[in-house]
């Protein structure tokens, strides 16, 4: 038995749905357990792309369980038509293949009206760059004891409870506030009771049925969303998401205990993206990132908003494996650097005359950082062919040694194009 974590290392986009589908073949059970529809795997299977934004990628196996924990928000409305994508695409989800917790919060209509509210309201210094989808107002709710929660929606007069106290509050907020039209009871209640005859046979108590897996010797997989620059508590607030991102949420978003868990890997895309606003000190304003972000195709999976790119940032990746206890990288995206005659890789930040050897906790200070590179040789063979890492140019094994070094952690997969067949798994997590 094995329970293992998966959790980006950077400003999320690194590729983890990629690595969460290769590991699936080696898992029973695969869980999500933080994040919502602001999240997108994209994942290309025999020539077919898949995009998933709340249902784990482990659910292209017909074989396993998959799970949304505690941790997650639900869009019921995203979450259903998911379900019904995968069904006409031959792959039918039932109970038996999906839990939902019923701990797990939902968005609701108001949440994405006062989401985008919100943001409008804001200065243009000012803004976060929301996806608009309603994460962070119901996360709000969650904390402040509001929310609605999946086993809610079972309860009509519970539900109905729930429901009228927030619409009176958030109608106040949308009229009163904002200036916007009031939402309608009859029309949420109506919708969120049909999504409820839909959605019970699949809610459930996660928590209870990972225990029983892992009792019964069962392999889990942990699936995280976004990377751990945007969580709420140790990335660059307040550009940052409204979850806990880092591998210790994997616990707390699905009811599983710590002491079980056995490996944590990073996955570290071999140079450095970002969406949305925030500081990024090691972004590149010039044609090399033009190039970085064509080659590579950098378009968000759910917003396609272009990702901002820029050099390796070990500072960052030297903060995840600290925060997230890492102890293997996966390395995706290492053929988007073919072509570059040398490679940069920021391993300091520098302002006014200090230096800086982890993110500063001061957003102003931050967005000053300028990064202190150390430079090697690039290569210029195309490696997408590479199947493993004996394959690969001697330069290229060059650069994967020193974020070994830099990171002081071990690389154990390396990716080389979007397909499966296109992954080099240099150790296997679940083989002891």
């Amino acid at each position: 038995m094995a329970n293992v974590v998966i959790v980006g290392t950077q400003w999320g986009d690194e590729g983890k749905g990629k690595v969460v589908d290769l590991l699936t073949n080696y898992a029973d059970y695969v869980v999500r357990f933080q994040g919502g529809n602001n999240a997108g795997h994209t994942l290309v299977v025999e020539g077919k792309k898949y995009v998933f934004h709340l249902i784990p990628s482990g659910i292209l196996y017909e074989n396993k369980k998959c799970m949304i924990g505690n941790g997650v928000v639900i869009d019921p409305a995203v979450l259903l038509e998911e379900m019904d994508e995968l069904t006409e695409a031959g792959l039918p989800v039932t109970p038996g293949r999906l839990t939902i917790s019923h701990n797990a919060h939902l968005i609701m209509p108001y949440h994405m009206l006062l989401d985008g509210a919100d943001e409008n309201a804001k200065k243009d210094g000012a803004k976060i760059g929301t996806t608009g989808r309603g994460i962070g107002p119901c996360y709000g709710d969650k904390i402040l004891r509001n929310g609605i929660k999946a086993g809610d929606i079972l309860d009509e007069s519970l539900f109905r409870e729930k429901l009228q106290e927030n619409v009176d509050e958030k109608n106040f907020l949308l009229t009163k506030k904002y200036n916007r039209d009031p939402i309608s009871f009859d029309d949420i209640l109506r919708q969120y009771l049909d999504h409820a005859e839909k959605l019970a046979p699949f809610i459930g108590n996660v928590s209870v049925e990972l225990d029983q897996a892992r009792k019964a010797g069962k392999h889990i997989l942990f699936e995280g969303a976004q990377g751990t620059q945007l969580d709420i508590d140790h990335g660059t607030y307040p550009f940052v998401t409204s979850s806990n991102t880092v591998s210790g949420n994997a616990c707390t978003g699905s009811g599983f205990g710590p002491s079980h868990i056995d490996e944590v890997i990073g996955i570290l895309k071999a140079y450095t993206t970002r969406v949305g606003e925030g500081p990024f000190p090691s972004e590149l304003f010039d044609a090399t990132g033009e190039a970085l972000q064509k080659k590579g195709g950098e378009f968000g999976a759910t917003t396609g908003r272009t990702r901002r790119c820029g050099w390796l940032d070990t500072v960052v990746a030297n903060e995840a494996v600290r925060l997230n206890g890492v102890t293997g990288l996966a390395i995706t995206k290492l053929d988007v650097l073919s072509g570059q005659n040398a490679l940069k890789t920021a391993t300091s930040y520098e302002l006014d005359g200090k230096r800086y050897d982890a993110m500063p906790g001061n957003i102003k200070t931050t967005s000053k950082l300028n990064p202190v590179y150390e430079e090697m040789p690039g290569w210029q063979e195309d490696i997408t062919q590479a199947r493993n890492a004996d394959d690969l140019p001697v330069k290229a094994r060059n650069y994967v040694k020193r974020i070994e070094e830099l990171t002081e952690t071990p690389v154990m997969l390396l990716s080389v194009g979007p397909g499966r067949e296109e992954t080099m798994l240099l150790r296997n997590p679940f083989e002891k």
